[in-house]
């Protein structure tokens, strides 16, 4: 049976060519004309998603072929936009770009879900050579529901008349432009744009919102997504997420400023499995909660709030102590920085963390680490038996000295085929500046979840 949802999706040529600024913008506007809006990220971004969230007032979620799969990539989707009225995915890096091969690409992804794609162009410095872009771009996989275009920094009328003559010569349609504007553009940092739970975000997103509203055809782009309903292959039927009627364990998710960087999706993994989630502020709380058994630290951005982490050592001693007698507890990148007994910022400033783990986190002005990884488990773990491979994700500027434990992990990196060893293994614990995404590893959420229940004796947080 076909399941008709409403959908569009927003690519571009290559990053930084503002299609987070113009999706963030048009989730606003549709919001704003009533609609619920269900957005989506392509590929493992945790940042931009906040942005979507903070515009349609609901969780945005990832589309990643690698991290879940082409099978519970449609079927989170099928789920999860159920009831919505319409569905905006913004893409990943160029249209065609992604991992090797091509994998979880803007365009595969489009196939997947039977999408018409919107292709974003920064037009500055640029005429009619604009038109040719889009040229090729349609052109290089005709397969793909190719729909138009949306001019991005345009310069003047004169300008945007100049590019869309062009188009209408060989027969692309455009959906409008955005002219130049600097507070148009999104606080950026060392791995992307600034989380919005560090900036006024709503207020640029208001600027955004209405710009999109007078500059580009809202109207026509929803009849685009409504046009894709009973068009095209069928996604896969979906079937209710089960859940225990009472939850079996309890886990501890760190969630503040400092550590944002989990998927939707992903925590409700752990939900279906008898978890409840019971978040925790590592900046603001001086103890745990009550009752857990198990401990979620996920990424983000630690090097920002080394200073008030530092302050907070009562939580500090309290996770060394749960990690002493075997609380169950998985921390991601900047959570094995957190569990580390140092980090040291971009300026060389030296920070006490945690202490679980001997050794430092440094931040560098290069980038490390960026793309998806294939990890083998070397030894019996929380996350499961020795010869288990998981598929994650790795992006990070700082690097480990000295992290004590057995090295748990060995990775092989997809696009390169290089292999390494990583992350640490320490009783109950388990670091590495991987990410993963439960939903896409089902058998690792159990074996986690599992390791909890045998914990057996909850942590009390006082």
């Amino acid at each position: 049976m076909l399941n008709n949802f409403p959908r569009l999706i927003i690519a571009a040529t290559q990053s930084g060519s503002g299609k987070t600024t113009i999706t963030t913008g048009l989730i606003a506007a549709l919001r704003r004309r009533g609609l619920d809006v269900q957005s989506y990220k392509v590929g493992p971004d945790y940042i931009d998603t906040s942005w979507h969230t903070l515009a349609s007032g609901k969780i945005s979620h990832n589309l990643d072929s690698w991290l879940v799969g082409e099978d519970k990539l449609k079927e989170i989707f099928v789920a999860t936009s159920s009831g919505a009225d319409i569905s905006i995915i913004e893409g990943v890096m160029g249209l065609y770009d992604g991992g090797r091969g091509g994998i979880s690409s803007t365009a595969e992804i489009a196939k997947l879900l039977n999408a018409p794609v919107v292709l974003v162009i920064d037009a500055k410095s640029m005429g009619t050579s604009a038109a040719a872009i889009a040229l090729g771009f349609r052109e290089f996989d005709r397969t793909i529901n190719f729909a138009g275009v949306i001019l991005n920094r345009l310069g003047s009328e004169s300008h945007r008349k100049m590019i869309v003559d062009a188009l209408n010569q060989i027969g692309i349609k455009c959906f409008g432009g955005l002219r130049r504007n600097d507070e148009f553009i999104l606080p950026e940092r060392h791995l992307g744009l600034v989380p919005t739970t560090e900036n006024n975000s709503a207020g640029v997103i208001e600027k955004i919102s209405a710009a999109v509203e007078s500059q580009v055809d809202v109207d026509e782009l929803i009849r685009l997504g409504r046009r894709e309903k009973g068009k095209g292959k069928s996604l896969i039927p979906t079937s209710p997420f089960s859940h225990f009627p009472f939850p079996l364990v309890k886990i501890a998710v760190a969630r503040d400023a400092a550590f944002s960087f989990y998927y939707g999706e992903s925590l409700r993994e752990l939900e279906k499995l008898g978890a409840e989630i019971i978040f925790f502020s590592p900046l603001d709380d001086e103890t745990l909660p009550e009752g857990i058994s198990g401990m979620i630290i996920g990424g983000g951005f630690p090097e920002m709030f080394a200073a008030r982490l530092e302050q907070n050592k009562k939580l500090h001693a309290q996770i060394f102590d749960a990690a002493r007698i075997g609380l169950p507890i998985f921390a991601e990148c900047g959570g094995f920085m957190y569990l580390m007994n140092r980090l040291i910022n971009f300026d060389g400033k030296s920070f006490e963390m945690c202490g679980v783990l001997d050794g430092s986190a440094t931040m560098t002005n290069k980038l490390q680490t960026v793309g998806y990884v294939e990890a083998e488990i070397l030894s019996d773990c929380i996350l499961g038996k020795a010869g288990d491979k998981i598929r994650a994700h790795e992006f990070h500027f700082s690097t480990e000295l000295g992290t004590s434990g057995d090295k748990i992990f060995k990775c092989k990196r997809m696009r390169t085929g290089k292999e390494y060893f990583a992350g640490a293994s320490k009783k109950n614990v388990v670091a590495s500046y991987l990410h993963i995404h439960f939903a896409g590893c089902p058998d690792v959420a159990k074996n986690f979840v599992d390791a909890c229940k045998k914990f057996g004796g909850v942590l009390n947080g006082n």
